[in-house]
């Protein structure tokens, strides 16, 4: 699906780029970033204005970010349970929900952009936990922003060798994402045990 809608890039341009970008941070599996990868290059060879571009990809993202929030304050337990169906999203809304706990703000910032793959996760457990808007909206901005500058300024730059750039890219924020899970899994564990290991003093 990923080459169907690069193809598409240039004829649908800003569109295209704002339709994968905001349903990309719904969880919905779309190359948002090879996307921005890509429409950076078109503004590097002078077909797309960086401007545009830039703010397209930044409103999508926010705006993603914020229907992904409202959902989980609407739907909040039922729509975790859903998601929570495969292996895989457990381990990512178990590492997303240990986020939210530890770090607020900051863990929304970071995963806008430097663990993106759970972005969408702590946008929908941002909401269902009940983290505050504002709280949310400015954190979750400013890593949008990180992110839009990141991928379309590589793509600007190295739009000759866009395919090389978005191997390293997706391997790089893969790598981090299997990082940051395991690290959450790890701490889910240690706290278990940890509680095993507590003797029950009601029992004396």
């Amino acid at each position: 699906m990923t080459d169907e809608i690069l193809a598409l890039v240039p004829t649908y341009g800003l569109p295209l780029l704002m339709l994968t970008v905001f349903l990309s941070c719904l969880a919905v599996p779309m190359p948002a970033s090879l996307v921005m990868l890509t429409t950076g290059s078109f503004v590097g060879v002078g077909e797309l204005a960086l401007t545009p571009t830039f703010l397209a990809a930044l409103i999508a993202a926010v705006a993603g970010d914020q229907a992904g929030f409202l959902i989980g304050r609407r739907g909040g337990g039922p729509l975790l349970a859903r998601l929570a169906k495969t292996p895989e999203r457990q381990k990512l809304l178990a590492t997303a929900q240990s986020w939210i706990d530890r770090k607020g703000g900051p863990g929304v910032f970071f995963s806008r952009w430097l663990v993106s793959p759970l972005g969408p996760y702590v946008n929908f457990i941002g909401g269902a936990t009940g983290l505050g808007w504002l709280r949310f909206t400015l954190w979750g901005v400013l890593g949008e922003l990180v992110w839009v500058s990141v991928y379309v300024g590589l793509g600007v730059a190295f739009g000759d060798n866009i395919s090389a750039v978005a191997e390293l890219a997706s391997n790089f924020s893969g790598m981090l994402a299997a990082g940051v899970v395991a690290l959450g899994l790890g701490w889910q564990v240690r706290r278990v045990l940890k509680k095993q290991k507590t003797p029950d003093l009601s029992q004396h």
